[in-house]
C-alpha cells in the first residue's frame, strides 16, 4: 500500500491542488472523503444507527453533508446541525434534503433546544464544522455552539472529521471548546499538528480516507514524512514457510545485562523470540546468566569474563570468536556504564569487522559513543533506539531541544552518523539515514516504564535476524511495541500497572491483530 504521509496545511493544498490540476477535482475529491467518512461511521458498533452532522460552511462541512447522505442511504437516521450557514443554492445542502435529512441551524435554536434534543438521541456526532486551515482564537459564535457540545453528558461517539474542530493542524494548538474525538477521519495525509499536543490528545483514533489522487503528484513526491499504519506493517513482516527450520529464522546474540541490571537481558531475549527469530543466543556475564537461565529455557548461552559484577574487558575477544552464523547483534540493555564495560565496548567495536545488522540501545549507546568515529565502526546502517535522554548525552543537545523538534533532530543525526535512529517516546519517531521518517501514532503512559525499551530493542534485532531490512524493521518493531503497550493497557484496565513484562506478553497479540485487521482496535487505519 501506498505511505501515509504527514503533511502541514499547505502540503496538502499544493497535493490537492495539483490532483485537481491532473484530473481529480475538488468535488470528486469531496465526494470521495464524505463517503470514506461514511464508511468509517459504519464500522462504529452501534445498535440504532442515528447520527448527528454538525455543519460549517466550508469544505470540512461539504464532507459531513455528503456522509450524511450515504449514511442516509444505508439506513441510518440523520439530522444535520448547520453551524454556520449554507447557501440556500447549495447542491450538497440540497442533496441532503432530498434525502430526508432533518436540518436545524444555529442561529433557529439560540437556546440549543434542538441541539439538546438531537444529542440525546444520536450515538454519533460527526464534526465538520471547521477544517485544517483556522486561525485561533475562534469566532465566538463558533466556539459557543462547540464549547455547548463539549460539555454536554453523556456524549455520543464523536468522529471529526479530518480534524477536531479549533486545532490547529500545524502548530497542535486548540481552543478550549473542542469537542474531544474518538476517531478522526483524515483526508489522504495526517496533519502535522495531530501527532502534537495538545491536539493529540483529541484526536482519539485515526483513519485515513484515500482520495484516489496519483502517486507520482510532484508534490506527495516532496513529502519525506509518513505515518505507520497497521496494514503496511503487516506487509513487512517476514514470510514464515511451512517448511522451515530455526535457521530460517535466524539467530540473535545479544550482549546486555549486568549485575545491577539483570532483568533487561531477559526482556531483550524473549522479545526477539517474539518477533520470530530462531535461535535467541545472551552473551552474558555468570551472574546474569544464573538468575535468567531457570526463566528462559529457549536461550542459550555465552558466558562472559566478569568484572566487579560488569562485563570485563576481555570479554570483547570471546564475543568476536563466536559471531558464525549470527544473523543480527544486540548491544546495550542493562550494560551499566562502568569503567570495565566501557572498555569492553572500545575493544569490541575497535577490533570487530563484518558485523551482522545491529541495534544498539540504552547503556550501549552511551558507552559506543565515547569511541572516536564509532558510527564508522558499526555496520550501515545500525539501529539506534535512544530516548530523549540518551540522544542528548550522544549529541550534547538539551533535551527540551530535542523534545522541541523529535523529528528534526532525529532527521539531522540519522543522515550525519549513517545509522537509523528511532527517537523514542511519545509518537516515537523512526529517522533513515536518507532523510525519510516515520512517526508511530502511539502516546500511551503504558510505555513509559522501566524495561519497555528493552523489549522494543529484542523485537528489532528479532527482525533484523530473520532478514528484514534496518528501516523497515525498525517501525515494525516500533508497531507492534507501541500496539502491545495498548493491549497490555486495555487487559489491565488502567496504565499505571502496566509493566515491560506486559508489554512483552502481549507482543504476541499484537502479532495477530497485524494478520487479522480489526478497525476500531488500531491506532491508525486506512478507510476501505
Amino acid at each position: 500500500m501506498r505511505p501515509i504521509p504527514l503533511v502541514t496545511v499547505d502540503q496538502m493544498r499544493a497535493i490537492e491542488r495539483e490532483g485537481d490540476a491532473r484530473g481529480v477535482s475538488y468535488a470528486e475529491m469531496m465526494e470521495r472523503a464524505g463517503r470514506g467518512v461514511a464508511n468509517a461511521v459504519q464500522v462504529i458498533p452501534v445498535e440504532r444507527r442515528t447520527v448527528l452532522g454538525l455543519i460549517g460552511s466550508g469544505n470540512n462541512g461539504g464532507d459531513g453533508l455528503v456522509a450524511l447522505a450515504y449514511l442516509a442511504e444505508a439506513g441510518w437516521k440523520c439530522r444535520a446541525y448547520l453551524v454556520k450557514a449554507r447557501s440556500e443554492e447549495d447542491h450538497l445542502l440540497k442533496r441532503v434534503k432530498n434525502a430526508g435529512i432533518e436540518i436545524c441551524t444555529a442561529a433557529e435554536d439560540a437556546a440549543f433546544k434542538v441541539m439538546d434534543e438531537w444529542l440525546s438521541s444520536s450515538e454519533v456526532v460527526l464534526d465538520g464544522v471547521l477544517g485544517t486551515g483556522i486561525q485561533l482564537p475562534l469566532k465566538p459564535e463558533v466556539e459557543r455552539v462547540l464549547d455547548h457540545v463539549r460539555n454536554f453528558a453523556p456524549l455520543p461517539f464523536v468522529v471529526a472529521v479530518d480534524c477536531p474542530s479549533g486545532v490547529d493542524c500545524d502548530s497542535g494548538e486548540a481552543s478550549p471548546a473542542v469537542i474531544p474525538a474518538r476517531l478522526t477521519v483524515c483526508m489522504d495525509a495526517v496533519k502535522t499538528g495531530l501527532l502534537r499536543f495538545p491536539a493529540a490528545g483529541l484526536t482519539g483514533q485515526l483513519a485515513v480516507v484515500p482520495l484516489g489522487l496519483p502517486s507520482d503528484l510532484m508534490a506527495l513526491q516532496e513529502v519525506r514524512e509518513f505515518v505507520a499504519c497497521g496494514a503496511e506493517v503487516a506487509e513487512w513482516l517476514p514470510v514464515r514457510p511451512a517448511n522451515a527450520h530455526k535457521g530460517t529464522f535466524g539467530t540473535v546474540l545479544g550482549i546486555a545485562g549486568c549485575a545491577d541490571y539483570i532483568g533487561a537481558a531477559g526482556l531483550a531475549a524473549e522479545a526477539a523470540y517474539r518477533a520470530g527469530t530462531g535461535l535467541v543466543r545472551m552473551a552474558v556475564i555468570p551472574t546474569v546468566r544464573n538468575a535468567l537461565a531457570g526463566q528462559l529455557s529457549e536461550v542459550t548461552w555465552l558466558s562472559l569474563p566478569e568484572e566487579k559484577g560488569s562485563i570485563a574487558p576481555q570479554a570483547a575477544q570471546v564475543v568476536l570468536a563466536h559471531l558464525e552464523r549470527v544473523t543480527a547483534l544486540l548491544i546495550g540493555p542493562g550494560l551499566s556504564t562502568s569503567p570495565a564495560t566501557a572498555a569492553f565496548v572500545q575493544e569490541f567495536l575497535n577490533h570487530s569487522t563484518d558485523l551482522p545488522p545491529t541495534v544498539v540501545d540504552a547503556d550501549g549507546l552511551r558507552l559506543m559513543t565515547k569511541v572516536e568515529k564509532w558510527y564508522e565502526k558499526l555496520p550501515s546502517p545500525s539501529v539506534l533506539t535512544p530516548h530523549p535522554g540518551e540522544m542528548s548525552a550522544m549529541t550534547s543537545l538539551p533535551t527540551a531541544e530535542i523534545q522541541a523538534n523529535r523529528a528534526g533532530v532525529a532527521r539531522h543525526f540519522a543522515s550525519q552518523w549513517g545509522h537509523i535512529v528511532v527517537l523514542k517516546g511519545a509518537f516515537a519517531v523512526v529517522a533513515s539515514p536518507d532523510g525519510t521518517i516515520y512517526h508511530i501514532p502511539v502516546a500511551s503512559p503504558a510505555l513509559a516504564r522501566a524495561g519497555s525499551g528493552d523489549v522494543l530493542t529484542g523485537l528489532i534485532a528479532g527482525l533484523l535476524a530473520q532478514g528484514v531490512a534496518p528501516f523497515t524493521a525498525a517501525i515494525t518493531a516500533a508497531w507492534v511495541h507501541a500496539l502491545a503497550g495498548l493491549i497490555a493497557e486495555q487487559q489491565i484496565g488502567q496504565s499505571a500497572s502496566v509493566l515491560a513484562g506486559d508489554i512483552l506478553r502481549a507482543v504476541p497479540q499484537a502479532l495477530t491483530r497485524l494478520d487479522h485487521r480489526k478497525y476500531l482496535q488500531d491506532p491508525l487505519w486506512v478507510v476501505g
